[in-house]
């Protein structure tokens, strides 16, 4: 057979057809965050279809595949970790494509992952926008006011660092100016990492202070640390320990868990990652700085002063720009474009 002719035995079918045809027959099986996740990825393949010209995914071949692969990197500024995400659910949806003779069979196992190795990326990892957005719409919906959806909600919109979250207790909520006073506190078991200096008011929105009070009135585990003090997040020995704080965020970022979908093809039930202390094993599951870094590059990504993302997140300004800002050159030129045509 000659490299670009195709099996006989195929059916016509345009590329953002068959994404909708294979969305339309997934959204009996997943939940509807799954289905809008894979509509945000699959959405690429569709534009580079357009960009490169194919109009019938019958022409797919594993070497266009592979131009694709290449193309998505590039164009997106992704690490490995995302390409995993990225791809695996390519793969999925062609291997769907091959159920309804869109593409040659076997045509999915020639998508090939990036390799990862153990805790790849973990100092460059963080939680998207997209990703954390689906998050805490789940956590709002199906876990709201639990221990797990108030410290992501905290961590998230404040973009803290886990000690500062360990640290607090529940008289450093102020529900009525709507704001969290982090201390530093060692005589009394809490440090904060820059010490007073990092101490500072925090203002909440509406949607956090909501969760917080539902947690602290119906959820929270009435218990106090040996200090006598009442921490906002408890266990039933008193404060949360930090390693428990990163067990919990390791859990609930798995994918599987707010989506209901692998992202790496992998069988849930059977996943190593689904034990409770393996769960940072799984590749797209996120560490509490992750989510630091995320916050920190969202809000820049919508137009937050640097020096109010500093004060807020208590970071200086040189570590945000070299270690915290993730916003790709490409975003940042599209910001710098937004200023210049107010001009």
């Amino acid at each position: 057979m000659a490299p670009d002719s195709q099996p006989a035995d195929l059916e016509p079918i345009a590329p953002e057809e068959a994404v909708n045809w294979y969305l339309e027959d997934r959204a009996h099986e997943v939940s509807e965050n799954t289905i809008q996740a894979h509509g945000y990825r699959l959405g690429h393949f569709v534009r580079w279809s357009d960009e490169t010209g194919i109009e019938n995914l019958n022409e797919l071949s594993g070497r266009k595949l592979q131009r694709y692969r290449l193309w998505r990197r590039e164009d997106g500024d992704l690490n490995n970790v995302t390409m995993v995400t990225q791809l695996s659910t390519l793969r999925v949806f062609i291997r769907w494509c091959e159920s309804i003779d869109a593409v040659e069979s076997g045509l999915s196992e020639k998508i090939m992952l990036p390799s990862l190795a153990k805790n790849e990326d973990r100092r460059e990892a963080m939680l998207g926008w997209e990703d954390a957005k689906q998050l805490i719409e789940y956590l709002r919906t199906f876990d709201f006011g639990s221990r797990t959806h108030t410290l992501i909600e905290i961590l998230w919109h404040t973009g803290m660092r886990i000690g500062a979250a360990h640290s607090l207790d529940v008289e450093d909520y102020d529900e009525k100016e709507r704001c969290l006073e982090v201390r530093h506190r060692p005589d009394t078991g809490t440090r904060l990492k820059n010490a007073d200096e990092a101490e500072r008011y925090v203002s909440l929105s509406n949607e956090v202070c909501d969760v917080l009070d539902g947690h602290i009135q119906y959820k929270r585990i009435s218990s106090t640390d040996e200090f006598g003090r009442n921490p906002l997040f408890t266990s039933r020995q008193g404060r949360l320990r930090k390693s428990s704080i990163r067990d919990n965020v390791y859990q609930v970022t798995r994918p599987c868990e707010y989506t209901g979908n692998c992202p790496h093809d992998r069988e849930i039930e059977s996943c190593e990652a689904m034990h409770p202390d393996k769960a940072s094993t799984c590749p797209s599951s996120e560490s509490p700085h992750a989510i630091r870094r995320g916050s920190i590059t969202h809000h820049l990504s919508q137009d937050v002063p640097e020096k109010v993302v500093s004060d807020r997140m208590n970071v200086g300004l040189n570590v945000l720009e070299k270690h915290y800002d993730r916003r790709t050159e490409r975003e940042r030129a599209e910001q710098r474009r937004s200023y210049l045509d107010r001009v």
